[in-house]
């Protein structure tokens, strides 16, 4: 049995079923209908993956037909229309539909600035070509025209792909929930399909199974792992009565559930419906480019036409002439290098950030990592190491205790014995054979191990009174929001503290982005006296605890109404919907597939220190980019004057016999003062190696 992809239904897999590749993998589907809205996106950047390449295999020639004699003179313009053309009206068709948009809503943006460039190159040059005599002057502008369809079509392949990331998220979310559940029907268990339970039917959760969906336990006892839901970092008891949450995992007993919710109003459905909302509600990052593109091109419209109808009708030049001086001031606007003012910055910026393990999906993160100035941070997992391990050993004999535990842990499956067991073989202590084993659901487990009889769990269980002499220290782990689980041997006792230890680079990392001048909050799904524990040995001074996916999102928004600019840093299902709903979202890459896909900077190692360099590389590129964007519409800013005309009562008409020169020329110098500003990212420091330090 396979999952429907788009509305989580079981599907049959076979020959016959509905099915589609891809990204290596092969999705099935129960109807046309969720086909078809599953590959509609997939043909959208098929067909930009192949503009992209036919662009490509075009713009090279061009270029190499513009700068190198391959043909005879005559020839090469010929040659050069047949290869523009179809870059520019088949290639290049989406600007124009995007310019017949854009102006229909009487704006400006990147598209109408590209159209109106790329067209009048072409233009112009197609008319030099066929009637060389038209405007009396040599030049042709094919390849930048190319260049600028073809680099701006690979920024908006690359903006696709992030795209097609993100719905993945939604989709790894479903699978958390198993296909089938064990149904209790007429005395018996029937597999049956998760989609067929409805409210108060009642299943059965074995071991090491996941919960099929939302419900309360009606018969056994059990421990359930929450940590991927909730962030608790210890698994949680649960009896008759306990409420579970579909997803979560079931460590050792055997369980009777009845269904308290189904499909969307499960936990597991809200979290996917809030990822998805917050997916669609957050505004795109608009591109810098665009925001000038604004600005920029009704002034470029504006003075080309002013002066080529004010030299025609006030200063006496021909109408050819006139024509001349519209294209000269258009193609000398014409952004070439603003083509790759931004993508030149990203490609450098972020392939620094991926040697550094800092995976960055595309130019929204980077901007808006510019602009941070709160940061969230979850606490299991991201400040810890999202794991229970044994932090220390109380009683007269530590490694006695710590030995005779782990031997008789070794026969329970419980989270916290397993923590044991590895707590004493890392230690290098020998763990040996136990019988007699005992489990006391809820209490503690039991066995003979070394000829000793040993109890393991709580204080009760074990038979140690208060006042203890050792109770002082047991207080100080417990008051750290640490477990403590106690031991008897043989009348010997002892305490065995557990708790997720915090990561060693945490403080530090929490100390830099203080010192950036960014506010540090903790959000986590914990109980209060944990979070705060961990909290003071990072040096965090506001801390949510206990919250709820939902909740976690609902402070990320409450932050943005105040005005913030929000990072989240998670790496958990429950932060999915927070790291979706943040202004940047920043995934730890040793958590859950949903958190990787959902967060906009995917750091590769579990290193807190990294989401340093994260943002500093964001506030970095984007300097770049501004002055990038400054070398790219600088020479415009100066030319435009002198292809409107204002040499011509100095010169005459004739200083267009050498203006299409000057402006292949300050195209090249611009685009190189681009490429060389671009590069000098790779050789700053963005504080990595200093913040693991």
């Amino acid at each position: 049995m396979a999952k429907d992809p788009i509305c989580g239904m079981s599907v049959e897999e076979g020959p016959e079923a509905l099915r589609s590749e891809a990204r290596g993998s092969t999705f099935y589907f129960c109807s046309d209908s969720c086909l078809r809205e599953f590959v509609a996106p997939q043909k959208e950047l098929a067909r930009l993956r192949k503009m992209v390449l036919v662009g490509a295999l075009l713009t090279v020639p061009i270029l190499a037909l513009t700068y190198l004699p391959l043909f005879p003179a005559g020839a090469t313009g010929y040659v050069l229309v047949l290869l523009a053309f179809p870059l520019q009206f088949a290639v290049g068709s989406r600007f124009y539909r995007g310019s017949y948009h854009a102006l229909r809503a009487r704006s400006g943006n990147m598209d109408v600035l590209v159209a109106v460039g790329t067209s009048a190159a072409f233009g112009y040059s197609a008319v030099a070509v066929f009637i060389p005599s038209a405007f009396g002057v040599e030049g042709l502008y094919f390849d930048a025209a190319a260049v600028i369809i073809t680099l701006i079509l690979a920024g908006r392949l690359l903006e696709h792909l992030t795209k097609a990331r993100a719905s993945d998220s939604v989709r790894k979310l479903l699978e958390l929930t198993p296909r089938t559940a064990h149904l209790l029907r007429a005395g018996s268990v029937v597999e049956t399909p998760v989609e067929d339970l409805v409210p108060d039917d009642v299943f059965e959760v074995r071991p090491g199974e996941r919960v099929p969906t939302d419900g309360v336990v009606v018969e056994g006892r059990t421990n359930v792992d929450e940590s991927l839901l909730t962030g608790e970092s210890s698994p949680v008891e649960k009896a008759q009565g306990s409420q579970v949450i579909g997803g979560s995992i079931n460590a050792n007993g055997r369980i009777m559930v009845r269904a308290s919710a189904v499909g969307q109003d499960t936990v597991i459905g809200q979290i996917t419906k809030l990822v998805e909302e917050a997916s669609a509600g957050k505004a795109p990052v608009q591109e810098l480019a665009d925001r000038v593109a604004g600005y920029f091109v009704p002034v470029v419209i504006v003075v080309a036409l002013a002066a080529a109808l004010g030299w025609w009708a006030l200063g006496g030049v021909s109408v050819a002439t006139s024509v001349l001086i519209f294209v000269s001031v258009v193609i000398i606007a014409c952004p070439c290098a603003l083509g790759i003012a931004t993508p030149a910055a990203l490609l450098v910026g972020t392939g620094k950030a991926a040697k550094h393990g800092i995976l960055v999906k595309g130019g929204g993160p980077v901007e808006a990592a510019s602009k941070v100035d709160t940061v969230l941070l979850d606490k299991t997992g991201t400040l810890t190491e999202g794991k229970q391990s044994v932090l220390r050993v109380v009683g007269n004999d530590e490694k006695r205790i710590l030995a005779a535990a782990a031997s008789v842990e070794s026969a329970s499956e419980h989270t916290l014995g397993v923590a044991i067991v590895a707590g004493a073989k890392a230690r290098g202590l020998e763990v040996g054979r136990v019988s007699e084993f005992e489990s006391f659901p809820g209490r503690g487990v039991s066995g003979r191990t070394g000829g000793a009889m040993v109890k393991v769990g709580r204080r009760e269980f074990v038979g140690l009174d208060e006042g203890w002499k050792h109770d002082a220290h047991v207080a100080e782990a417990m008051a750290g929001g640490n477990t403590v689980v106690f031991v008897s041997a043989n009348g010997e006792s002892g305490a065995i503290v557990l708790g997720d230890a915090i990561k060693r680079d945490s403080k530090s990392a929490v100390e830099e982005l203080g010192r950036m001048g960014l506010s540090v909050v903790m959000l986590t799904g914990d109980d209060a006296a944990t979070a705060n524990a961990v909290a003071a040995k990072v040096g965090i001074a506001e801390v949510k605890a206990r919250l709820l996916p939902g909740e976690k999102e609902k402070e990320v928004e409450k932050l943005q109404a105040e005005g913030k600019v929000v990072a989240m840093v998670g790496d958990g299902v429950n932060d999915a919907p927070a790291l979706a709903r943040a202004d940047l979202g920043i995934a730890i890459g040793s958590g859950t597939d949903v958190a990787k896909e959902t967060g906009g900077i995917v750091l590769v190692s579990d290193r807190l220190a990294d989401v340093v360099g994260a943002i500093r590389l964001g506030r970095a590129t984007m300097n770049k980019i501004r002055q990038n964007l400054l070398w790219a519409f600088g020479y415009n800013v100066v030319l435009v004057p002198v292809a409107a005309g204002v040499l011509i009562p100095f010169y005459g008409v004739g200083i267009y016999s050498f203006l299409p020169f000057l402006a292949g020329a300050a195209m090249a110098f611009s685009s190189v003062s681009v490429v060389a500003n671009s590069l000098s990212l790779g050789r700053m420091k963005i504080g990595v190696s200093e913040a693991r330090d």
